[in-house]
């Protein structure tokens, strides 16, 4: 069973999405800032983290550098609904990092889509489907 950690400061959405996947049969868990992520992290060993980018604290690029670090087989999909995250995506490329963001809010359905092709495709099919160049 895939193992799916969702952070997001809003607790309303970080639980309704792991409800969601829950329901359709992934190991999902709710965290609600960048720090109890990297703690959850470490002992859930997630395939795949889901983060909001723009959170009080640690934002969610700063905790995906971090958990790249220790989890590098980890995929991580950010989401992000404010119009600041482009700097901070921008900072993070410069950094050497490339994350996956998605624009909020996401329905679940199409969070489910996109995960179960994002966990079975490869990052090139991802890159041509989100029109990004690596």
């Amino acid at each position: 069973m895939l193992r799916v950690l969702i952070v997001d400061d809003e607790p309303v959405i970080a639980d309704s999405l792991a409800y969601a996947l829950s329901d359709f049969g992934y190991d999902a868990t709710a965290v609600y800032n960048g720090h109890e992520a990297l703690k959850s992290a470490a002992e859930l060993n997630p395939d795949v983290l889901i983060s909001d980018v723009v959170m009080p604290g640690m934002n969610g690029i700063e905790a995906g550098i971090q958990l790249r670090r220790m989890l590098p087989s980890c995929r991580i999909i950010l989401l992000s609904g404010q119009a600041a995250t482009c700097d901070l995506a921008r900072d993070a490329k410069v950094r050497g990092h490339r994350f996956e963001i998605l624009p909020k809010p996401v329905h679940p359905t199409a969070m489910l889509a996109y995960l179960t092709r994002s966990v079975s495709g490869s990052d090139e099919d991802l890159d041509r489907e989100l029109g990004l160049k690596r």
